[in-house]
């Protein structure tokens, strides 16, 4: 499988909300508007990557579709995305594998 172009562009363009770790792992820091009418990423604001999710925030539809919507951007498999604080909250610290 050949590398995605679209990461080295994701990571220029949204800078700000992401960090590389030592565990060789890039974390980011996700602010979601839950019930949006539109689905996506908005950019970097205040440091958090804004993502627009349609889905209501009951039952982790929001969170299932927050790790949808970051591995189509980032062109990674859905299992390399995982959420590590935050589940239940707005605020997120997402952390992706492969990048």
């Amino acid at each position: 499988m050949s590398p995605n172009p679209g990461k080295k562009s994701f990571m220029s363009r949204f800078g700000g909300a992401v960090k590389k770790t030592d565990k060789g792992t890039v974390s980011l820091s996700v602010r979601v508007q839950p019930r949006s009418s539109r689905k996506g990423i908005d950019g970097v604001v205040e440091g958090s990557l804004r993502v627009r999710l349609t889905a209501p925030p009951a039952e982790g539809a929001a969170n299932a579709q927050l790790v949808e919507v970051l591995s189509k951007e980032l062109g990674v498999r859905k299992s390399a995305i995982k959420i590590v604080m935050g589940h239940a909250s707005r605020d997120k610290l997402v952390e992706v594998e492969g990048l």
